[in-house]
């Protein structure tokens, strides 16, 4: 089966504003699937827009199907950045006759990109889609550390329906529970701690997730960087942005990231070495006012590409002379912990080591942090993120 298959193809005058596209806008930038399935497999993308026109599995959102074609309309009108582009929009996938046949869509496009090396850019739909986003990584043999951008913990109890397969409040339960279990970690971004139940809370501490809540980085959001950074996959829901800043969901809260944090957020996701998919998603066209909402998420979606076109290629430690390496002892055990400071970019890691019996091939386990990190180590203390790595090591 070819992934044409999958597609159906867009229309672009109807995205095409009155005056037609600029010669530098992305429009004319980027390769559509209009009548011709693009051909992938010759290694002339970097990244890949797919629009996935299902929300049966959205909770008090209903209509969100229909976001993707808005938010090209404001995303073809964008200027393209600093760097030659090289973006494949390859069209709507349709609701299948079941959901479930919409996550094997997804699934399977999302593995077939990976593995060419093309990025694969979600604009849902409903964010139940975040599960078949997951599914693609299956077949690719490696663990993944997924983060997601929400006010809330998915994790609702689902429907025991096959033909609902999970919904937008549950998904999470889904990735949890799935078997084989591939998922290293999990970390959430701006949560509310109004719409979590103290006993996610409780399972997220016990399984040594990460979890920030908005309060925290509202204002810092350089603090959210290192959990960003970490991540093989993020998923973003809009209603994690406040709703006057981001109107067009039927969960719009009145809290949340402001417009230009959502904006950097994605920047800090488009720079990651790491990162190999990302997913927008709950953007409700029929909530939205003159189009704010849809301009929003076209332009975080610009500030990922600039992001991930100004990638440095700096995960440690590939050479090791463009790195630092800073060792700092415990006070009480004298435990050795290892930093390591990137000469490029200043961005920092720790160094945290497998269990004896653990990782044949690495003897180390290297973890995005913060210089705040490396001054807590130096004072004397432990910080919290290298513990809970280590505890998922064993």
């Amino acid at each position: 089966m070819s992934l044409a298959d999958f597609f159906s193809p867009i229309n672009i005058e109807k995205l095409k504003p009155k005056t037609g596209f600029y010669t530098s806008h992305l429009g004319m930038k980027i390769t559509a699937y209009e009548t011709d399935f693009p051909v992938l497999e010759d290694a002339s993308f970097d990244v890949a827009i797919i629009g996935v026109c299902d929300d049966r599995g959205a909770i008090n959102n209903q209509g969100c199907a229909l976001g993707p074609d808005y938010i090209r309309e404001k995303l073809y009108s964008l200027n393209e950045g600093a760097y030659k582009s090289k973006i494949v929009d390859l069209g709507n996938i349709l609701p299948g006759h079941q959901l479930s046949d919409t996550y094997i869509a997804l699934k399977t496009v999302t593995t077939e990109l990976i593995k060419l090396n093309i990025l694969p850019l979600i604009i849902g739909g409903s964010q139940d889609l975040t599960y078949a986003q997951y599914l693609g990584y299956e077949d690719l043999e490696q663990k993944v550390d997924l983060l997601v951008i929400d006010s809330h913990f998915d994790m609702n109890e689902a429907e025991e329906d096959e033909a609902v397969a999970t919904d937008a409040i549950s998904y999470l339960n889904k990735i949890f529970l799935h078997q084989p279990n591939y998922l290293f970690n999990f970390s959430n971004l701006g949560y509310q701690t109004y719409f979590v139940s103290q006993d996610s809370l409780r399972v997220m501490d016990k399984l040594f997730f990460d979890a920030q809540r908005l309060g925290e980085i509202s204002g810092a959001v350089h603090l959210a960087e290192p959990a960003i950074r970490n991540a093989n996959m993020i998923s973003f829901d809009i209603s994690s942005i406040r709703s006057s800043d981001a109107v067009a969901n039927g969960n719009a809260a009145p809290n949340g990231f402001y417009g230009e944090e959502a904006c950097q957020l994605c920047r800090y996701a488009g720079y990651s070495d790491k990162l190999s998919s990302i997913g927008f998603y709950e953007f409700n066209p029929a909530y939205d006012q003159n189009g704010q909402s849809a301009m929003l998420m076209a332009q975080m979606i610009w500030c990922f590409l600039d992001g991930f076109y100004n990638r440095k290629k700096d995960f440690p430690m590939n050479p090791k002379s463009d790195y630092i390496v800073y060792k700092t002892s415990l006070q009480e055990d004298g435990h050795e912990l290892i930093f390591v400071k990137s000469k490029k970019t200043d961005r920092w890691w720790m160094q945290v080591p497998y269990p004896s019996a653990g990782s044949k091939n690495e003897r180390f386990h290297f973890v995005p942090c913060l210089y705040e990190d490396y001054q807590l180590a130096v004072s004397g203390e432990m910080p919290d993120l290298w513990w809970r790595t280590y505890q998922k090591l064993n």
